[in-house]
């Protein structure tokens, strides 16, 4: 049911200690530790598509190295709504599968 999301621009990650009432709605993820802060600017990739981070909550960070657990948003906001939010640029999501790489780095 992931995919339910994608309507709304939004991709929902969580790690693999994800709670099974949850496992359903989420991309299940391997935490990786993140290196440096997370900043608009920064680009975000799945597998080889760029997107520029325009905006990111204030719980990203600490979500994402402790957890895997935030929320990729497609709709190019630069102000944060929601502290678990990561704001992108307002592309076309392309389609997530097993094995999709998803990174953050510096240009």
């Amino acid at each position: 049911m992931a995919d339910h999301f994608l309507k709304e621009k939004m991709i929902i990650l969580f790690g693999n200690e994800a709670p099974q009432d949850l496992k359903d709605f989420c991309y299940v993820i391997d935490v990786v530790k993140a290196e440096g802060v997370i900043q608009a600017g920064q680009k975000l990739y799945i597998n080889n598509e760029k997107f520029e981070i325009t905006s990111v909550g204030d719980a990203v960070q600490r979500n994402l190295t402790t957890l895997g657990h935030i929320t990729l948003r497609f709709d190019g906001s630069t102000t944060p709504e929601l502290p678990g939010t990561l704001y992108l640029e307002n592309k076309d999501i392309p389609e997530i599968g097993l094995n999709t790489e998803i990174k953050i780095a510096s240009e």
